[in-house]
Order: structure tokens, then C-alpha cells, then sequence
């Protein structure tokens, strides 16, 4: 694998782990979120990566490979659980009975994944700090 295929491969983890990390804020910000456009609660999302399915030998002719592996966004999902009711009758969104339809966001696991997603960031960026300085001592060597 080359220098420049680990740059690219550690820049698209990073690229999803930011977009990964803007879902877990944007599910934080909405977890009070009972009335959206759609006339219903905020629904928590999530998303799925995906990798470039590469074969071995396909790997080894790297060069050659128009797509460059890495680290892709698949698609983004609503999540299915069900949503939080509350019994609150003074609520403005209070349906008949007195209960408020809640996000189905989990505050503790959000907090989680987002310290997942900034591990996995880090972590992809001290690989693509490492390529950087094997590229540079290489043209050190050279020059």
C-alpha cells in the first residue's frame, strides 16, 4: 500500500467520523424535540459505513483501481424503537389523554457513541500524521 492510498484511506474515516459525530449532535440537540415538520417527534438517526469491497489482488494493483479504499457513508436510518411518552397535561403537544410524545433518544448512549466516534477520529488522524512524516523523512533521505 502506498503512502498516498494510507492518506486517502485515513482522510475518509475522518471525513465520516465528522459526519457521524454532526448526527450525534444533531440527535443531542433534538432530544427535547416534540413537534417537527413532519408533525411528530424528532427521530434519533444513525448512520452506516461501508468499505470499499476490495478483493486481495485488487489491493496489490492498487494503482490501477479507479475507486480508492476507504471508508464510505452508506445511508442514514431513522432509528425503529419506539418513542418516550410522558404524562404531562399542561404540555402544548399533549395529545387528549395528556401525554407528550418524547424522541427516542437515549442521552447516556448518544454521549457513548460520540466518545466513539472521537476516539476513532483521533485515532485516524495520528495514522495519517504518521504517513505524513514517513513521506517527509523520505524526501529528507532523498534530498
Amino acid at each position: 500500500m502506498s503512502l498516498q492510498s494510507s492518506m486517502m484511506i485515513s482522510s475518509s474515516a475522518l471525513k465520516a467520523q465528522r459526519f457521524r459525530l454532526e448526527l450525534i449532535s444533531s440527535n443531542l440537540a433534538n432530544v427535547n424535540t416534540t413537534r417537527t415538520s413532519d408533525g411528530g417527534p424528532y427521530q434519533r438517526k444513525d448512520v452506516v459505513f461501508k468499505t470499499a469491497n476490495l478483493s486481495f489482488e485488487d489491493i496489490l494493483k492498487n494503482e490501477f483501481i479507479a475507486e480508492t479504499p476507504g471508508v464510505k457513508v452508506d445511508r442514514i436510518f431513522n432509528d425503529p424503537r419506539s418513542f418516550v411518552t410522558k404524562y404531562e397535561p399542561g404540555h402544548p403537544d399533549a395529545d387528549p389523554s395528556g401525554y407528550v410524545t418524547y424522541p427516542n433518544i437515549n442521552v447516556i448512549e448518544e454521549m457513548v457513541n460520540m466518545i466513539s466516534a472521537t476516539r476513532s477520529f483521533e485515532a485516524n488522524a495520528s495514522a495519517l500524521e504518521a504517513a505524513k512524516n514517513m513521506a517527509l523523512r523520505a524526501i529528507e533521505i532523498g534530498a
